[in-house]
């Protein structure tokens, strides 16, 4: 059962929310390098975008929390599923946010920094996880009665995704139940949010734009068995 929805957009900080809620004890949290570690995670999230009636506990099973993509795509589901979940909608700037995902996420060419992709090139892995993201996850996301894929679209309409995103989220979840956050407000209104202690350590700022390719090389080698440099450890 899940007991922290996170509903913000990917590129808004998920990665460090992530280790931030494992450390406050509501882990593990599901976060999309689940989708890529794990071999059996993505037939479900195939039923999720298909089926008319999904078994959440089953998609979620044995965690805690969820933030990212591919959970953020179905937040109203979450939210109205599992009902006891207080919900963290991270945000950042929107064209701030916008250049972060045009250059990691949504990125290609080679003077790029994204793709992620292992680092051999495109394993089979890499290419069904990628093509779940492109041609099937993302169109989803850009639910505005247009249709197209939200990593295809310009700027403006990309950024007004986000920005109806973020406005439907607020609009939707009853404010005694929403945290609306920055990941650089560090532990204060998340640790008072959650009813938990804040920890003495530093809060965990990870996965900027220059380690965004090497966090997913990492979780693709962890599922294929390989090792690549910089991310043991």
């Amino acid at each position: 059962m899940l007991n922290v929805i996170g509903v913000g957009f990917g590129r808004t900080g998920t990665n460090s929310l992530q280790l931030a809620l494992e450390r406050l004890g509501f882990g593990p949290c599901y976060h999309m390098l689940e989708v890529i570690r794990h071999a059996d995670h993505l037939p479900r999230w195939r039923h999720a975008l298909s089926a008319d009636k999904v078994e959440w506990d089953r998609v979620f099973d044995g965690y805690r929390s969820s933030v990212d993509w591919p959970g953020c795509a179905f937040w109203r589901e979450l939210v109205e599923t599992f009902p006891e979940a207080k919900v963290v909608l991270t945000v950042r700037d929107p064209e701030r946010w916008y250049a972060s995902v045009k250059k990691t996420i949504f990125a290609s060419g080679e003077d790029s920094e994204g793709p992620a992709l292992p680092p051999n090139g495109l394993s089979p892995e890499a290419v069904e996880f990628t093509s779940f993201m492109g041609g099937e996850l993302l169109p989803r996301i850009m639910d505005d009665g247009r249709g197209g894929r939200l990593d295809q679209a310009d700027e403006q309409r990309a950024i007004e995704t986000f920005v109806r995103h973020n406005e439907e989220v607020q609009r939707v979840v009853p404010a005694d139940r929403l945290l609306v956050y920055r990941v650089t407000e560090g532990w204060g209104p998340l640790c008072e949010f959650l009813d938990v202690p804040v920890p003495e350590e530093e809060f965990p700022h990870v996965n900027d734009s220059g380690t965004f390719r090497r966090t997913f090389e990492g979780a693709f080698a962890e599922r294929l068995g390989l090792t690549v440099p910089g991310t043991a450890g």
